[in-house]
C-alpha cells in the first residue's frame, strides 16, 4: 500500500452519520416498550438468524461454555482479571473526610455505586472477551447489585463460550441472548426476561452506539461516547520502526473505520514505518479489513517538538504510544488522551488485554472531555451536610442575602422560620 506523508495532522476522523439510524432505533425502541420479549425474539430472527424464545443463558450452558474453553486461555483470564482488579482497586477513595466548614456546620461526600448496570458485549468475527474483564471486574469491585450482560447469539442460539467463562469468572451470571439495538433497547427499557438497568456499558458497531445514543435520551446513562477505535504512535529514530508498524496493524484490524496515525519528526523513519506495514500485513488473518481501515490512516512529519506536542492534543487520541528521546517533555504537556503507552515495549495490545488499565476509552476527539472508563464510572457521588441551630445562625445571613436577590423568598424564609422558633 502507498501512503502519503503529511506536513500537519488532520483531526477528522472517519465520519459515522449516525443520524440515518435514528428512524430505525426509534421504531426498535418502539417495539419493545410496546411488545417487550416478543419483539426482542423478533428482531433476534431479523438480524442473527436465532429463532429460539428462551433469551437468559441457563447454568447448563455456562457449565458447558467452561468445559470448552482452553486451559491456556483461562490461565491468561485469571492473569488479566488479577491485573485489572490490582489496578481499579487502588482507585478506591479513602473514608470520606468530613469537613467542619463552621462551628456547626459539617460537610462531606460518600460514594454509592449504581445499582443496576448493563453490559453489552459484541460477538460475530471477534468476540470481545476481553471488555467483559474491564467492565465486569470494576463494576464487581464498586459493588453494583445487578449486572447484566446481553451479547448476541449466532443462528443456532449459541453464545462464544470464551464470552460466557469470562463473564462466570467476573461473577457475572444474568447472561442474555440479543445483540445490537434491540439489547441497549431492552436494557434501556426492561422487558419481562431483561431487567432495566440505570447506566449501559461497553462497545459496539454503528448500531449499539446510535442505540446507546437513543438510551441517553431517553434518560438511561451511558458510559462516554464511542466510535471508531483509533492509535496515535509518536515515534522518533530511538524507536524501532517494525515495532511501531505493528502497533499500528493492531490497531487497523479492529475494524474498517479504525484510524492510526504515526506521527515523526524524522521523514525516514515514516518511510522505514511503512515499508514494514506492508511486510507485516501480509502474514495477517484480517488483511481485508486492515487495508481498508488504513485508506483512513495518517503519516506525519513535524520536525518541531513544541508542534508534535501540539498536534497530540489537538488530535486527543483514544490511545497514544510515545517512543521518543523526548517522552518527558511530551508527558509534561501532554492534557488529552485516553490512554498513553510509553516506551518501545509498551504496544498497545497490552493495555487492551492484561496491563490492568481500562480498554473503553474515549474516541472521535472526546478525550478533550471524557475520561475513560474507571472505578469512578460505577458509583455516584453523594454530599451530605449536617447543621446545628448555631451553625445555621452562623450562615443565615449569607444564605437570606443572596435568596432575597434572587428573588426566592421562600428559601429566605426556610431560614428564618428555623431561627424564630424556640
Amino acid at each position: 500500500m502507498k501512503f502519503k506523508i503529511q506536513k500537519k495532522i488532520s483531526t477528522t476522523r472517519p465520519r459515522v452519520d449516525y443520524s440515518i439510524l435514528k428512524d430505525t432505533v426509534a421504531q426498535i425502541f418502539e417495539d419493545i416498550t410496546n411488545n417487550g420479549d416478543i419483539a426482542i425474539q423478533k428482531y433476534n430472527r431479523l438480524f442473527d438468524g436465532f429463532n429460539g424464545t428462551q433469551l437468559k443463558v441457563t447454568a447448563t450452558e455456562l457449565q458447558e461454555a467452561t468445559a470448552q474453553v482452553e486451559p491456556d486461555l483461562k490461565k491468561a483470564l485469571k492473569k488479566a482479571q488479577k491485573n485489572i482488579a490490582k489496578f481499579h482497586k487502588a482507585q478506591i477513595q479513602d473514608t470520606p473526610q468530613k469537613i467542619k466548614i463552621e462551628k456547626g456546620l459539617t460537610c462531606w461526600q460518600e460514594t454509592r455505586p449504581i445499582e443496576k448496570i448493563g453490559i453489552y458485549i459484541p460477538g460475530g468475527s471477534a468476540p470481545l472477551f476481553s471488555s467483559v474483564l474491564m467492565l465486569g471486574v470494576p463494576a464487581k469491585i464498586a459493588g453494583c447489585s445487578e449486572i447484566v450482560l446481553c451479547t448476541p447469539p449466532d443462528k443456532n442460539g449459541k453464545i462464544a463460550p470464551e464470552i460466557l467463562y469470562t463473564a462466570q469468572l467476573t461473577g457475572i451470571t444474568n447472561i442474555y441472548k440479543t445483540g445490537g439495538i434491540q439489547a441497549i433497547a431492552a436494557m434501556s427499557l426492561g422487558t419481562e426476561s431483561i431487567p432495566k438497568v440505570y447506566k449501559i456499558f461497553g462497545p459496539g458497531n454503528q448500531y449499539v452506539t446510535a442505540a446507546k445514543q437513543f438510551a441517553l435520551q431517553k434518560g438511561t446513562a451511558i458510559d462516554l461516547p464511542a466510535g471508531p477505535s483509533e492509535l496515535m504512535v509518536v515515534a522518533d529514530k530511538s524507536a524501532k520502526p517494525e515495532y511501531v508498524a505493528a502497533d499500528l496493524l493492531s490497531q487497523a484490524e479492529h475494524g474498517e473505520d479504525s484510524q492510526v496515525v504515526c506521527l515523526s519528526p524524522d521523514k525516514n523513519f515514516l518511510k522505514q514505518v511503512i515499508v514494514h506495514i506492508n511486510k507485516q500485513v501480509k502474514a495477517l488473518d484480517r488483511q481485508k479489513i486492515i487495508k481498508k481501515s488504513l485508506q483512513n490512516a495518517q503519516f506525519v512529519n513535524i520536525k518541531n517538538t513544541a508542534k508534535i506536542l501540539q498536534a497530540i492534543n489537538d488530535y486527543a487520541p483514544e490511545h497514544l504510544i510515545l517512543s521518543t528521546r523526548f517522552n518527558s517533555y511530551l508527558l509534561r504537556g501532554l492534557s488529552n488522551a485516553g490512554s498513553v503507552f510509553i516506551g518501545n515495549y509498551a504496544p498497545e495490545s497490552a493495555g487492551d488485554y492484561a496491563s490492568g488499565t481500562n480498554h473503553t476509552l474515549p474516541t472521535n476527539g472526546f478525550a478533550k472531555s471524557y475520561s475513560g472508563v474507571n472505578m469512578e464510572s460505577f458509583v455516584k457521588h453523594i454530599s451530605f451536610q449536617k447543621i446545628s441551630k448555631k451553625g445555621l445562625k452562623n450562615i443565615a445571613e449569607t444564605v437570606e442575602t443572596m435568596a432575597s436577590y434572587e428573588g426566592l423568598t421562600a428559601h429566605q424564609n426556610a431560614v428564618e422560620i428555623r431561627l424564630k422558633s424556640k
